[in-house]
């Protein structure tokens, strides 16, 4: 336990395990982060997650990181961690999901588990599977009684949209007793009487769990970044403005010029000096007057 807050807008440069221990406890709003994958790419840094000899050895990395994370993130906290997949001499190691499975074990709650769909993903010679275009977001929180604004990430509708795929699609529209699949809807009385334009949040849907987003590069890094989009997403549901966002992994500082970006501060640890520096010059061209 430490009585030390973290500096916000600051980038810290160490290993995530040992800077988070200087950090009071409950004084993070929000975690948004994509961790080294595993065996996927040497970042350099003391201490570097992702190179491990076995995959359960890389997951108890990571779950023992998140544990640091857990002390430090607020009751009403939420974290969102985006993690792909490897195989190893022709077998899915199914990496994300032990990873899942072993914070539920650590007392995480999993509130829901998400797919980055990848339109641009990377074409794939392979030709005794499918080709991967996907990775994971999950989602976990310390409580039951959490901060989510669902408002803030809602969708377009697409029932009276051409995108509907509902049996007789527009055709419900403005028909009293036109409801298809009549049990189904049956204590609906807005859509009995053919009001279906008020049985629909005015804002829009309610957020889905596929979320199509393209792959990003930023030109001084040598490696994909994750999509300002995403994290975006995960920040407006997951805080409350002017919170507190951190990125135990923050590689090329995609957290912090979203998160200055929606009026939320940023704390970002990487083991890599010079990732580090990147971050930070990234941040500087990309902030606001307000955070300049």
């Amino acid at each position: 336990m430490s009585d030390n807050h973290p500096q916000l807008n600051h980038i810290y440069h160490g290993d995530a395990r040992q800077v988070l221990q200087s950090f009071e406890d409950e004084s993070i709003d929000c975690v948004v982060t994509s961790p080294p994958y595993f065996k996927q790419r040497d970042y350099a840094g003391k201490g570097q997650i992702g190179r491990e000899k076995k995959p359960q050895q890389f997951v108890d990395a990571l779950v023992g990181t998140f544990s640091e994370v857990h002390r430090t993130l607020k009751s009403t906290g939420t974290i969102w961690v985006v993690l792909g997949d490897k195989y190893d001499k022709g077998r899915l190691l199914g990496t994300p999901w032990r990873f899942a499975l072993a914070m539920q074990d650590a007392g995480w709650i999993l509130r829901s588990d998400i797919i980055w769909h990848k339109p641009n993903a990377m074409p794939s010679s392979v030709k005794t599977r499918p080709t991967t275009d996907h990775e994971y977001v999950f989602f976990f929180t310390k409580s039951q009684d959490y901060y989510y604004d669902a408002d803030a990430v809602r969708e377009p509708h697409v029932t009276f949209s051409e995108n509907s795929k509902m049996m007789g699609g527009r055709n419900h529209f403005n028909k009293r007793g036109g409801t298809p699949e009549q049990g189904k809807n049956s204590g609906n009385n807005n859509l009995h009487d053919a009001r279906w334009d008020q049985a629909f949040h005015p804002k829009g849907r309610n957020k889905r769990t596929v979320w199509s987003i393209p792959l990003s590069k930023f030109r001084e890094a040598h490696f994909a970044v994750f999509p300002e989009k995403l994290v975006e997403t995960c920040i407006l549901a997951g805080s409350p403005e002017q919170g507190v966002v951190l990125d135990p992994f923050f590689g090329a500082g995609t957290t912090g010029v979203v998160a200055e970006r929606l009026n939320r501060s940023y704390v970002g640890i990487d083991c890599n000096a010079d990732y580090c520096e990147m971050a930070r010059r990234r941040i500087d061209s990309n902030a606001s007057p307000l955070f300049k």
